[in-house]
């Protein structure tokens, strides 16, 4: 007999994808079809203060705060950032904690809320299957995060943008109300142990958590080999992404070359050898240029379990990007003149990074030079160790002088943007500020759009409306070629 984890295998993942932009209405609207629906884990933090900060349009967050068990970690995070009213129209938000290695409760309350509310809105109204992603380069505010998703029954955690070796023992851990914890890379020291405990919040009074299956996002079969050595590391499946996947790409294979236009050139050896991956005897889904039916099929054709697929959802009408961005986007594309570009230094990560070339936001070198530098949100920080022994925390985004001064190299700083702050303006929960500014936007899209122009095509002709197609028509599209029922039976629309 089929385990309950083989029996809910999904062909389609949606992915999880900016801060925002997979968001419980589109998750939610994926699992409803039976397939994988994926809210994006990177700084919910933020984005439930900002949400409650802006009056929580609709109530959706006091109704999912409203189902926390830990209820005097839901009041306090009320009473600290829900304002009835909203904010002023260029008023700013209040700050939230920044990511850190100590134990900090007010931090680790926000992740947990944060992260709860997500995922309980998305599994709301159906027996679908739901999934959260993190990025493994934002390790110090993993643990609590995780374990907030988990309170809320998350069926899947995915992770990739570096090697999640610690993810499956700490899932294990807090599924048995034990504290779980990762291990944060240090610059010039060892790692340090970043715990959680759900004592600390009162968990330990609460029944244990389901542990979630956990797919490691990876590149090739060399690391998911890697991941399958140990039972610390093993994770329970593994998607395989290539380089024009959006977002962050892993780097090429040996030694970085740059093309004419400055993006790394990848060649033969990046791509995944599907033979070892299914040898590896995990299951697997494949990523990065599988937008379309055919591609669906090949991948089921050549042993994966599935797809994951992330741009034709990014343009769906429930994804959480801005409407003037999504209505740029598909203009844009309609016309020809979309541009994706994989941009070597733009992510404070060292990982390349897609970047839609738009007008008006960071990907023109003309707004990214007017913005000050500063970093205020701190996720993609770098622990450090300072002349003293201390540790400290620098970001290529910051300052040049100020990175420079606590370590840094000058030549990292050269094209990097601050990313945390521009994928919430993708949201619409972008930062005032005081001086008079706001922070601008910076959109990743993969960049195969094959699969977003035909399926942009198909609904136009089948009259769709304005707006992006709804991301249960994306998936209808998608599972064409495959033999297998989508439920409901979905409408053209």
């Amino acid at each position: 007999m089929a385990s309950s984890f083989e029996a809910r295998r999904p062909v389609v993942i949606q992915g999880g994808m900016g801060v925002g932009v997979s968001s419980w209405q589109l998750a939610n609207a994926v699992a409803r079809t039976g397939q994988l629906g994926v809210v994006s884990g990177t700084a919910l933090d933020v984005v439930v203060a900002r949400r409650l900060q802006d009056g929580d349009p609709g109530g959706h967050l006091r109704r999912a705060l409203a189902a926390l068990p830990l209820r005097d970690v839901a009041d306090r995070v009320l009473a600290r950032y829900f304002r009835p009213e909203g904010r002023g129209p260029d008023e700013p938000y209040d700050p939230t904690p920044q990511p850190g290695l100590r134990p900090n409760r007010s931090r680790d309350e926000l992740g947990i809320a944060g992260n709860f509310a997500e995922v309980w809105l998305a599994k709301q109204g159906h027996d679908g299957l739901i999934g959260i992603n993190f990025l493994e380069k934002i390790q110090m505010g993993t643990p609590a995060a995780a374990y907030g998703a988990m309170l809320a029954g998350v069926d899947y955690v995915l992770m990739g943008a570096g090697i999640p070796r610690h993810i499956p023992s700490l899932l294990t851990e807090l599924a048995a109300n034990r504290p779980g914890s990762v291990f944060v890379d240090v610059i010039g020291g060892d790692p340090q142990q970043v715990t959680f405990d759900p004592a600390s919040v009162g968990g330990d009074r609460l029944a244990p958590p389901a542990r979630p299956q956990f797919l490691a996002i990876v590149s090739a079969h060399v690391l998911a080999a890697y991941l399958m050595r140990d039972e610390y590391t093993r994770p329970d499946g593994f998607v395989v992404e290539g380089p024009v996947a959006g977002g962050h790409n892993a780097p090429p294979r040996g030694q970085l070359v740059l093309d004419d236009d400055g993006q790394p050139v990848y060649g033969p050896r990046d791509e995944p050898d599907l033979t070892r991956m299914a040898a590896l005897g995990l299951p697997f889904w494949m990523a990065g240029g599988y937008g379309e039916p055919e591609r669906v099929r090949a991948a089921l054709d050549a042993g994966a379990e599935g797809v994951q697929v992330g741009t034709l959802f990014a343009l769906s009408r429930e994804s959480g990007l801005a409407d003037h961005l999504r209505e740029t986007l598909l203009e844009r594309m309609r016309t020809g003149t979309l541009e994706i570009r994989t941009d070597a230094i733009a992510s404070p990560t060292g990982f390349p990074f897609k970047v839609a070339q738009l007008p008006g936001t960071l990907s023109d070198p003309a707004v990214h030079q007017a913005r000050p530098r500063l970093c205020d949100l701190g996720y993609l920080r770098h622990p450090y160790v300072r002349e003293n022994g201390a540790i400290g925390f620098r970001c290529p985004a910051e300052p040049v002088d100020v990175y420079i001064r606590k370590g840094g190299d000058e030549q990292d700083t050269v094209g990097c943007v601050c990313l945390c702050n521009a994928l919430t303006a993708n949201v619409g929960i972008e930062q005032h500020r005081r001086e008079g500014y706001v922070e601008d936007a910076m959109v990743t899209l993969g960049s195969d759009l094959s699969g977003a122009r035909r399926l942009d095509a198909e609904y136009w002709l089948n009259g769709g409306n304005a707006g992006g197609w709804p991301a249960a028509h994306a998936v209808a599209w998608l599972m064409r070629e495959v033999h297998a029922p989508v439920t409901p039976p979905l409408p053209v629309v």
